[in-house]
């Protein structure tokens, strides 16, 4: 088994604060370790790609800039090197603009992915449906050599999320009620301002005017602070974070399924093969969204490294 490579411990989302002389937050969150991920230097092969194949080849196992899909990937990683295979963890690596043209080179072998926001990404006409349909739909739009395998319960979407007290005092229940206010303000990652549930979408669907606070800790405590504190109304705060419970806060709905299904499911290249693919289903079907927020708590209130927490739920599930 090659060896980890070293990070610090997940304590919610790992970021830099910068304020803009508007007093805007602006946030670069940082990398897991103090090299690039996918630099030359790596465990990775020279040129990006894995080596060998299946149960034969080192399995990159990849995850967003996003602690809970950093958790997600690590249980995916266990798995494998219990079934016998040897594993590159390459961690926190940031959005899909840059980790996509890494699995499509064979630099990265498995991610844990959101199928809805996935498949927008790479057919921006797709259409909405549920999981199932989102799933094989996505088998016609991916890119060759790239798939994804069967999808989790556990579901983690962006949100319209406000504080109860703004819900209450504007009679907040669906993001359709926001329609008629006046100077929205949404803090999120600065690329969902061309997402297709961003304002665009917002405006388009539901008549809801808002702009987009740039907030770059994919829906941490800086954005949590921002909605807060008042700075802003909105918050994207992704929907299987205990920030929500832990905060009464009020996840607007959805009716016109704006924000399509984001199951999660191992995303792959012809990498991993039917071995690979065996040890990875029970995470899938075990992992539902009431786990992964326990799973997200544990980071988060105990301020404990994925490894462990990983290794925690698949001893209680049994899976290694």
């Amino acid at each position: 088994m090659t060896a980890r490579r070293p990070r610090t411990p997940v304590v919610g989302r790992r970021s830099a604060v910068a304020l803009a002389g508007t007093g805007l937050l602006a946030v670069t969150a940082a990398a897991c370790s103090n090299a690039d991920p996918l630099a030359e230097d790596s465990d990775a092969p020279a040129g990006g790609a894995s080596d060998g194949g299946g149960a034969g080849g080192t399995i990159v196992v990849g995850s967003q800039q996003y602690y809970s899909n950093e958790i997600i990937a690590e249980l995916y990683a266990q798995v494998l090197e219990a079934a016998g295979l040897t594993v590159d963890r390459q961690y926190q690596i940031g959005p899909r603009e840059v980790y996509m043209p890494e699995l499509e080179s064979g630099a990265i072998d498995l991610l844990p992915e959101y199928l809805g926001n996935l498949l927008q990404y790479v057919d921006p006409e797709a259409a909405g449906g549920t999981a199932d349909e989102l799933s094989t739909a996505l088998g016609d739009a991916l890119p060759e050599g790239l798939r994804v395998l069967e999808h989790a319960e556990a579901t983690d979407q962006d949100s319209y999320t406000t504080t109860a007290a703004y819900a209450s005092e504007n009679s907040l229940a669906s993001i359709a009620d926001l329609a008629g206010i006046d100077g929205l303000q949404i803090a999120a990652n600065p690329e969902f301002e061309d997402r297709p549930y961003g304002p665009a979408g917002a405006q388009e669907i539901y008549g809801v005017t808002v702009t987009v606070l740039p907030v770059s800790d994919s829906g941490g405590p800086l954005t949590l602070q921002a909605l807060l504190d008042g700075t802003t109304q909105l918050a994207d705060i992704y929907t299987a974070d205990p920030a929500i419970a832990a905060n009464d806060l009020v996840t607007l709905e959805d009716p016109e399924a704006m924000i399509l299904p984001q199951n999660v499911a191992p995303l792959v290249s012809a990498k991993i093969d039917e071995t690979a693919a065996a040890a990875l289903a029970p995470v899938t079907a075990a992992l539902t969204t009431e786990e992964l927020i326990a799973l997200n708590t544990r980071s988060v209130d105990e301020q404990l490294d994925s490894a462990t927490i990983a290794g925690d739920w698949l001893a209680e599930k049994g899976l290694v």
